[in-house]
């Protein structure tokens, strides 16, 4: 049997193999997705670090939808980015503090901490090397392999003690900026050409102005508090988004740090879970250049009622940007984002595709509701102001994801340690049903 007839062969078998009737999945009382029959998810753990909330339980059954909020630690999201905003100044490094420490950090301890950062931002030698000799298109695969790469320069990388533990969870923080931005510029001088630069981190910066700077080192100062503020709205969402819970389930085994961070990158890449912000883009994009008048509702609502139906763009019957497993009336995180998208529209000469942009998400909201007709309550969600966001930084697709994961390694670090460090801890282990009969081994012979 020729081998390429063989893999083929085995390929249409495996479709067979995997094929599993639907309704097996009510008649187990099977949670598919770890999703309850009402969408929202089945409870699996506690925690102390964040809150996603988008409904509430109404008494003797069903959910009420409310207006969306998210708390890191006890604080909402929404103080704390107003505080900074407020204030003009960074505010990522104070939320990192306070994820980890579980309190806000005063005056002294957070400049402590700014310089902790800093001081672990730069790279080992050999792990610079590493990133330049795998010059490859992904760069979430190039981060993945140079955290797991970190294992080797750590001297005491599987031990899982408090200390050791927030030691890892620091130098993690301090250096995904670096790696992201070399694999960037690695990416850019192999692929496109260009020359290669790097640079080094500066200590007077904060972690969004270094990123900026080692990326591609001239920017504006509303550039920079922009994607400060981007990275605060996602450096934490809950322990059940799909990243952060593999990095639980992962540590629970009591694996290493950087076998379990690898994994959350592994998960986050995933375009159901980290990509979908270059989805949005991509659609806007698509929707810039086929609707004529870009003030006409009309227009707008006819051409997302043949998205839905499947008639254009890609077909998927899907508006990218709409809809949360948890948020319904509104994501806080997508209105907070939106107000620093106006004001950088107005920076960059982009107040028109803003406007643009805002009426989409009106209109998408409101022509699902007609179209669906299902009762269910969708908003935007984060995904749908940032790549816009990204844009007009001038920051590339290729570092989207990256930069999800340059801000959630915070939240997976804080996850990983309470899930290390809560008593009676128990390494997370569900249950499948088999739905198989058994069979009688058939001898080779006789096959």
């Amino acid at each position: 049997m020729k081998k390429e007839y063989l893999v083929y062969k085995l390929s249409e078998e495996m479709k067979n193999a995997a094929r599993i009737d639907a309704e097996l999945f009510p008649k187990f009382d099977v949670k598919r997705g770890l999703r309850n029959e009402d969408g929202t998810g089945v409870l699996v753990g506690l925690t102390k670090v964040g809150n996603v909330v988008g409904y509430e339980r109404i008494p003797g059954g069903g959910l009420k939808p409310i207006p969306g909020k998210l708390f890191y630690r006890e604080y909402d999201v929404e103080d704390i980015v107003h505080g900074v905003i407020k204030e003009k100044r960074f505010g990522f490094e104070e939320v990192a503090y306070l994820l980890l420490s579980g309190h806000l950090p005063d005056r002294d301890e957070l400049s402590s901490f700014r310089e902790l950062v800093a001081d672990n931002m730069p790279l080992e030698q050999k792990t610079k090397m590493n990133i330049i000799e795998l010059e490859g298109s992904n760069i979430m695969n190039i981060l993945a392999r140079s955290v797991l790469e970190m294992y080797r320069f750590d001297a005491n990388p599987d031990d899982i003690s408090c200390d050791n533990l927030m030691r890892q969870s620091i130098d993690l923080i301090s250096k995904f900026p670096t790696i992201i931005a070399y694999a960037y510029n690695m990416l850019r001088h192999a692929t496109f050409g260009r020359s290669l630069h790097i640079r080094h981190p500066q200590d007077e910066l904060s972690l969004a102005e270094n990123f900026l700077y080692m990326l591609k080192k001239n920017y504006t100062a509303l550039e920079a508090r922009t994607l400060d503020l981007l990275l605060i709205l996602q450096a934490e969402h809950g322990g059940g988004n799909n990243s952060t819970f593999t990095v639980r389930v992962t540590s629970s085994t009591g694996t290493d740090t950087y076998s379990s961070i690898a994994a959350g990158i592994g998960s986050l890449k995933g375009p159901l879970h980290g990509g979908a912000n270059i989805q949005v883009v991509d659609m806007f994009h698509h929707l810039e250049q086929n609707i004529e008048d870009w003030t006409n509702v009309d227009e707008i609502d006819t051409y997302f009622t043949r998205m839905l139906n499947k008639e254009v763009y890609n077909k998927t019957g899907l508006i990218y940007g709409i809809g949360h497993a948890v948020y319904t009336i509104s994501d806080p995180r997508a209105l907070l984002l939106k107000e620093l998208a106006r004001d950088l529209a107005k920076e960059k000469d982009k107040e028109r595709e803003f406007a643009f942009l805002e009426l989409l998400e009106e209109r998408a909201i409101a022509t699902f509701g007609r179209i669906k007709n299902n009762g269910k309550t969708v908003s935007s969600n984060v995904d749908f102001y940032s790549g816009f966001v990204y844009e007009m930084i001038g920051l590339p697709q290729e570092i989207y994801t990256p930069l999800f994961a340059m801000a959630r390694i915070v939240g997976w670090c804080a996850h990983r340690n309470e899930e290390l460090n809560f008593e009676g801890k128990r390494i997370i282990r569900p249950a499948y049903k088999n739905v198989l009969d058994e069979a009688k081994y058939i001898p080779l012979k006789a096959r």
